[in-house]
């Protein structure tokens, strides 16, 4: 039985590789043949090859295969040593990108749905670090959309928001 070719075409190959490691992170060996195929498939929106093969141009994807973002572990455990065995910061990070975890470490902390006034936010963010600033750590909070306070200081709140997936890993990391 002759082979049929089967043009496979994707918008973005960034997108495909994402896809295509974190399929490939849950399995537990080298994928077959056949696995690979549904892998592929689904990367480019197919619920799986024999999808992909009906050929029918009318046959559209199903959906665009929206895995979990990956996260980056060595940068994770690299932030996670701005903090003491016990969780608290020791000190502030020289790069944004992870000052802005370390915020969000620091964010997790705070009790949702409560209005603090500045002395109980600065005791509360103060609890958990080591080098004397929470005044800083307020206002980085504050400029990053994190905290909101009333325009006299005198009241703060957490904003309520998700979490991005490598702050997550980081409170998680910090965690066990």
């Amino acid at each position: 039985m002759p082979k049929n070719d089967q043009p496979y075409c994707v918008k973005d190959i960034s997108d495909l590789a994402k896809s295509l490691a974190a399929q490939m992170v849950k399995k537990e060996a080298v994928p077959s043949h056949l696995e690979l195929l549904n892998m592929l498939a689904r990367a480019a929106g197919f619920r799986n090859y024999q999808h992909f093969h009906a050929g029918d141009a009318d046959i559209m994807p199903v959906r665009v295969m929206t895995e979990a973002p990956l996260v980056d572990m060595k940068k994770i455990q690299k932030v996670a040593r701005h903090f003491d065995a016990g969780g608290n910061l020791v000190r502030w990070p020289g790069k944004a990108s992870e000052r802005t975890l370390v915020l969000w470490v620091l964010w997790s902390r705070i009790p949702a749905r409560r209005v603090f006034d500045e002395k109980t936010i600065s005791e509360l963010l103060d609890s958990h670090h080591h080098f004397g600033d929470y005044a800083l750590l307020r206002r980085e909070m504050f400029g990053r959309g994190m905290l909101t306070r009333q325009r006299d200081g005198s009241r703060y709140q957490r904003i309520e928001q998700e979490m991005p997936a490598e702050a997550l890993a980081l409170v998680r990391h910090l965690g066990s």
